[in-house]
């Protein structure tokens, strides 16, 4: 709670974490286990192998690391670790790499995604930030501006969203871009309801030389690539946002078997525990339908994951954030007027409730989220109603 006080979780925390391997759970699982061996690292604290780590284990780590209830200090630790490496070990060059990798794992220099921009949040197609290669095509030249970028404040590098060619999605690319102390690019903090030690960072472009070598994949592939990225990020935010709903709910709970109005505790008031009911229903709905999404994530191969589960994922994300403004709503109103202080008794509540469009806008908005879950299924539907089909010409029997 202090470093969410003072907005800045301090900087030996992340180099701890670094140093017992500890933001390596943050990689969608499977690991990279080559990289990883490569670079000395055999298992998790000494307990798992990482041969062995599956969406079960990410399941527990990312529960445990927001069990505060806020959402700043794990993702001042992880969101650039677990989100923006994903796109190099996937898709890059053997060369990208090699080049960047063993730092990036190791924790000894740090990277942010940088999708978003101020005129495109979850439009990713929309994309205006531009990287035009020069007449020697050795480098790309980068300019535009990224916004509410989380860790890019601290960040070496970023896995960037550039437009490489003309408008929508084939125009995009993904580029590994400089950012610390490189010639052309600005970065300032920028201030935000929650999550307030999380590094949330505008960055400035102009005319920035990234060497053509640092493209990620293929150029005019970067859609392909952020979508696929997407599933990790979206499941990891549904689960802590629920953790959250818990921890919220759990704080009222507790407060209203203690607090008295009107002669009783607020906790033999029927209207009080109607309330905490109707929260709860909503909460242990969703932390089951969570454990069952991350089984599913074990027992199938990725692709399939991919095709069945993407829409769902989007689903599991909104309805998260859903069912954290309900809880947390429900904690302030029961905390009353401490539920609306920033200290005291009802301070981890309010800070909850300023978390909330954390949760409900980042990895792509509710209404967006909401309506890509129903169009992946009726693609789905659609495509497998297709192979339930006769050949023309067949016979009925």
């Amino acid at each position: 709670m202090d470093w969410e006080r003072d907005g800045l979780v301090p900087e030996d925390v992340f180099q701890k974490f670094a140093s017992a391997n500890m933001l390596v759970p943050s990689l969608p699982a499977p690991l990279p286990v080559g990289w990883l061996k490569k670079l000395g690292i055999y298992d998790i604290l000494g307990v798992v192998k990482v041969e062995e780590w599956d969406y079960i284990h990410t399941f527990i780590y990312t529960d445990e690391m927001i069990r505060c209830g806020l959402q700043g200090p794990s993702a001042s630790l992880t969101t650039g670790y677990g989100f923006a490496i994903p796109p190099i070990l996937k898709f890059g060059s053997r060369q990208v790499q090699e080049t960047f990798l063993p730092d990036l794992l190791l924790g000894k220099k740090r990277i942010s995604l940088a999708i978003t921009e101020p005129n495109t949040g979850s439009d990713v197609a929309g994309i205006e930030t531009t990287a035009t290669k020069t007449p020697d095509e050795k480098n790309y030249i980068v300019n535009g501006t990224k916004k509410w970028i989380t860790n890019g404040i601290w960040s070496s590098y970023a896995t960037m969203a550039v437009r490489t060619s003309g408008p929508g999605p084939g125009g995009l690319s993904l580029l590994l871009v400089p950012l610390l102390n490189h010639p052309g690019v600005s970065m300032r903090p920028i201030k935000v309801a929650g999550h307030l030690t999380s590094g949330t960072t505008f960055i400035g472009l102009d005319d920035v030389h990234v060497p053509v070598a640092n493209l990620i994949g293929e150029e005019g592939q970067g859609m392909r690539y952020i979508m696929t990225n997407f599933n990790h990020e979206r499941l990891t935010i549904a689960i802590g946002a629920t953790r959250q709903a818990r921890v919220a709910l759990a704080a009222a709970f507790e407060y209203c078997l203690q607090r008295e109005a009107f002669g009783k505790t607020l906790m033999e008031q029927p209207v009080v525990r109607h309330r905490l009911a109707k929260a709860g229903a909503l909460l242990e709905s969703q932390w089951a339908w969570i454990e069952q999404f991350v089984y599913q994530m074990t027992k199938m191969e990725k692709k399939d994951a991919d095709t069945e589960l993407g829409g769902l994922t989007a689903l599991a994300k909104a309805q998260a954030g859903m069912v954290l403004d309900e809880c947390a709503r429900c904690a302030v109103l029961l905390f009353g007027g401490n539920g609306f202080t920033t200290t005291g008794k009802g301070e981890i509540a309010e800070r909850i409730y300023r978390d909330v469009p954390g949760a409900r806008v980042p990895g792509g908005s509710e209404d967006v989220m909401l309506d890509l879950a129903v169009r992946q299924l009726v693609k789905n539907y659609q495509s497998k109603t297709k192979m339930l089909e006769r050949p023309k010409g067949s016979s009925k029997l």
